[in-house]
């Protein structure tokens, strides 16, 4: 498959020479921001864990440590989500997301939708290793009823294989019946479907439901469910169709109200810069007739929108 990310490795790469190039920005009075900016983004993540490994040998300092105390605000958070390996970063996230005061469920409902399950068996190993637990039982201890079953379906990774067609449209009406049909909504059917099922055979039931329903079953769960339920169900049936297009969704989502949700915004662009980015910027365009990077333009100012705009890698 040919490569669907923004950033990829840069060509004549030097650690060493790197390492300089950022102890040189960072020493003396001030630090040299744009000299960050333009070097950090430009390079893929395993070239970053070079970097550090060199920076260490060539100056005897963690260079995240440096980095975080010479940036400030936004900035800040978008370098150090860069310096991370991938499912490290994930893991991070996740642990803060249970961790920290109250849950936030919009990480945990984004994470563990979109993730292959290769993926998130690295993400439970990380977890385990970096903090100590286990994520499955911290989740248990900080979410509940259908919500919490779902979250714990899709950290087991354990679908169906292949497309059933005797169980398709039978399926289908088993949603309609749960939902749109009648007062009350049965969530465990809902659940057991979208958690057990197959990509593949989701699809052909999500298109049978709609000649049924006459409309698309995100519709039908946003009249049925509410709340961190109705999050996670949309984003799995998102996820479900296409990946790319859900991440297109959360992106407009982030950027297209008073005020502008920096942390989904650093958190996607960071996560997918390596994996789809093209295809969520290509569905962006298709969904909202405008550029991703017009958007995000529009929406950020100074180092911070330089380096999400960089992230991003091009105007459609």
């Amino acid at each position: 498959m040919a490569y669907r990310g923004s950033v990829k490795p840069f060509v004549h790469f030097n650690a060493k020479q790197d390492a300089d190039i950022l102890r040189k920005a960072m020493k003396g009075i001030g630090t040299d921001e744009d000299t960050i900016l333009m070097l950090l983004p430009a390079r893929n993540n395993d070239q970053r864990q070079e970097i550090k490994a060199a920076y260490k040998k060539a100056h005897g300092k963690d260079l995240v440590k440096e980095l975080k105390s010479e940036l400030g605000g936004k900035l800040e958070d978008l370098i150090m989500a860069l310096m991370h390996p991938p499912r490290v970063y994930d893991a991070d996230l996740l642990h803060k997301a249970i961790k920290g005061a109250g849950t936030d469920d919009k990480v945990l409902i984004e994470i563990l939708a979109s993730r292959t399950p290769e993926q998130i068996k690295e993400i439970i190993k990380i977890y385990k290793k970096e903090h100590g637990g286990k994520l499955e039982k911290d989740i248990m201890g900080d979410t509940s009823g259908h919500y919490q079953r779902l979250l714990l379906m899709l950290l087991q990774g354990e679908r169906e294989e292949g497309v059933d067609e005797s169980r398709v449209e039978k399926d289908a009406k088993e949603l309609f019946a749960a939902g749109a049909k009648k007062a009350g909504t049965d969530e465990e059917k809902f659940v057991q479907i979208l958690g057990n099922r197959s990509i593949e055979h989701l699809r052909q039931v999500f298109d049978v439901y709609k000649k049924i329903a006459g409309c698309d079953i995100e519709e039908s769960i946003c009249g049925e469910f509410t709340g961190n339920l109705e999050a996670l169900l949309i984003a799995v049936v998102k996820c479900v169709k296409s990946v790319p297009g859900y991440f297109a969704y959360c992106l407009r989502d982030s950027m297209r109200r008073a005020g502008t949700d920096d942390e989904t915004l650093i958190r996607i662009l960071v996560s997918r810069s390596e994996e789809d980015m093209l295809d969520i910027r290509a569905q962006y365009k298709k969904m909202y007739g405008e550029s991703l990077y017009r958007t995000i333009q529009d929406d950020t100012d100074g180092d911070y929108g330089k380096a999400l705009l960089y992230l991003c890698g091009g105007d459609d």
